[in-house]
């Protein structure tokens, strides 16, 4: 039976690590909130790999920092390894990863959750949403109403969640929780459009059954990078290192022999995977030229023997799964203690949110994480929160966040899912940015801070930190660029021992600088002017801005006219049947999407650079018809 429970301002709905952060953002903008959870054991569970961070996704964490989250601020305190990716390559793909400890870091984000002011933490299974008038009504599985000016969904992989393993398949959730199926019921009764999605994970190995021996040692960095920029936060603990194994012939014979048993191709898996994380067999299956694969042997943390292998993620049966893994040099004598299993569960279609997050049809419902179609802890932490602080602006009256693509990698994401749509769990890559350059980790915080503070989540440590930081920057490479070394024998030697070409005459420090080979700490010795006190950070950051200067303009002038296009808003009642010399197609799909913009209309998919030129045309004309009523 039903009864009436709380009234709040804002709802979310699964306590992962979107909606982590959209509860805590709503919260901290003053909101009471209450954040759901099937089980309380599960708030910020790693379900998948025992990390934050990687190529493109590191860019995120370092984004959700800058914003005010929370994210990286719990790994760096639960660090077991930390590296920089990418070293090899230039500034814009280099991408920390962190080996997370993942109780602790379960541990210590619901602390963080149990301790925010105006934030309740609940276990309770939400079975229905449904609107009450303005308001929005949440529904538990108990019968309890609580009531909303804004409800968040973060479900995850829960919605009509299946565990498929072989020909065994069951309800469920990852990690052996319950499954969420009347909410995806109660939603499609709603008018939220859902979409069947597929995602899978890896078996978990007894350490001790494991032989490191003949396996490569994966050491993290020495000099240790972390998200945020509060040092004193940092933990890094070097005992626990990462190890390389390889799959072999033997291993993807037993896949072949037994790939008419994978649910993937038998037919039993109807969702769809991630493409950049496929299964084991699949890969063996579409590289069938490769005699090997790299496989990521990773410590689930320092009080469990669990051991996480990154890249082995199968459906095939538990005795193949079994059969595959003994074949594996080093692995002849594992224990499995967690099977590889795959999921399948019920998400939303992105194309009915706009750049907010909140849904197009219905006012005041927002959705985040793997409910929007995503994958990966770091783009489901983006998601929510942005979806959090918009709750919150809608409760409050005031204006909402809209981060444009030449922002952040967290605009990217979103504007690729509200106007591409994502036919598979989409997933960030640096590629996937048109200003990688702009959109470096190292900048992150110039980018985004004064938007976190606009927004009120950003302290005032963080901010004055910032600041401090901002000025360290600028005044050094106002300094660099007016500095010049005279020739001397110093020079020359350290020109030399670079491989750098000769110079006699003199020169500037800055075109010193932007040579391939010569570093900011190379410079140390001739440069008896440098201030003492820059840390690595705005060292790094000095660097990067002067030796890319040309490419950087180039970026921003592009950036500059992308913006152009997104201030050209288009009118929410246009009637694109209206408008001659487009073509039908577009006027079919602008009518669906409805974009904010020329723009966001210039991105969806069909909309060519002729119906682009026609829309300008007509907005200049009803502008000006608008402007003379």
């Amino acid at each position: 039976m039903e009864y009436i429970s709380e009234t709040v301002d804002i709802i979310v709905v699964g306590a992962g690590h979107a909606g982590i952060e959209a509860a805590l953002a709503s919260a901290r903008l003053g909101c009471k909130t209450v954040l759901f959870t099937l089980n309380l054991d599960a708030v910020g569970n790693m379900p998948c790999n025992p990390s934050i961070g990687g190529t493109g996704k590191g860019h995120l964490v370092y984004e959700i920092d800058a914003l005010g989250g929370e994210m990286g601020k719990v790994a760096d305190k639960v660090c077991l390894q930390s590296r920089m990716l990418n070293r090899g390559k230039g500034p814009a793909v280099h991408s920390l990863r962190m080996q997370a400890d993942r109780v602790k870091y379960r541990i210590l984000m619901k602390q963080v959750i149990e301790n925010c002011e105006n934030l309740s933490l609940v276990q309770a299974e939400i079975v229905d949403i449904r609107r009450d008038g303005e308001n929005w009504q949440a529904v538990t599985k108990l019968g309890a109403i609580w009531s909303a000016k804004s409800i968040v969904i973060c479900s995850g992989t829960y919605l009509c969640g299946s565990i498929i393993v072989g020909d065994v398949a069951y309800s469920g959730g990852p990690d052996g929780m319950f499954p969420s199926d009347e909410l995806s019921e109660n939603l499609r009764k709603l008018g939220v459009p859902l979409v069947r999605f597929k995602t899978g994970t890896p078996a978990r190995i007894h350490a001790d059954s494991i032989d490191y021996s003949v396996l490569e040692v994966q050491e993290g960095d020495r000099d240790a990078e972390h998200f945020s920029d509060i040092e004193d936060g940092f933990c890094q603990i070097s005992d626990l290192p990462c190890y390389i194994a390889y799959t072999n012939e033997e291993t993807h014979k037993i896949i072949r022999d037994n790939i008419h048993l994978s649910p993937l191709y038998s037919g039993r898996i109807k969702g769809i995977g991630p493409r950049y994380c496929p299964s084991i067999e699949d890969k063996v299956v579409r590289f069938a030229d490769k005699n090997r694969h790299q496989l990521f042997v990773e410590p689930m943390g320092t009080d469990t023997k669990e051991v996480y292998l990154q890249g082995f993620s199968s459906s095939l049966p538990e005795d193949v799964q079994l059969k595959m893994l003994h074949s594996i040099k080093g692995f002849e004598n594992a224990r499995v203690m967690r099977n590889a299993y795959a999921i399948e569960y019920d998400c939303t279609d992105p194309l009915a949110l706009d750049a907010t997050l909140e849904f197009k049809e219905f006012p005041g419902l927002f959705g985040a994480g793997q409910f929007n179609g995503t994958s990966g802890y770091e783009e489901a932490a983006a998601q929510g929160l942005v979806a959090g602080i918009n709750a919150a602006m809608r409760v409050l009256g005031r204006e909402k966040l809209v981060l444009p693509r030449n922002s952040s990698y967290i605009g990217t994401l979103i504007d690729d899912l509200v106007t591409k749509g994502t036919n598979e769990p989409y997933r960030i890559m640096t590629s996937r940015s048109e200003y990688r350059l702009l959109l470096r980790q190292d900048n992150a915080d110039r980018r985004l801070t004064e938007i976190g503070r606009k927004f009120g989540l950003v302290s005032d440590e963080q901010y004055d930190r910032y600041l401090l930081k901002k000025k360290h920057i600028e005044d050094e490479i106002e300094r660099v660029r007016s500095t010049s070394f005279g020739p001397s024998q110093e020079l020359s030697k350290l020109l030399e021992e670079a491989g750098s070409a000769p110079n006699i005459h003199g020169i500037k420090m800055a075109d010193l600088l932007r040579r391939p080979e010569i570093t900011y700490e190379m410079l140390a010795p001739i440069d008896k002017a440098r201030p003492d006190f820059l840390t690595k950070r705005e060292k790094q950051a000095v660097e990067i801005e002067i030796k890319y200067e040309g490419y950087i303009k180039k970026e921003l002038a592009e950036a500059q006219r992308f913006s152009k296009l997104e201030e050209k808003k288009m009118p929410e009642d246009i009637d694109y049947y209206a408008i001659r010399g487009i073509r039908a197609e577009t006027q079919q799909k602008l009518t669906k999407f409805r974009p904010k913009s020329i723009g966001q209309a210039s991105r969806i998919s069909g909309v060519s650079p002729a119906d682009i030129s026609v829309l300008l045309i007509y907005l200049e004309s009803y502008n000006k018809n608008s402007e003379e009523k």
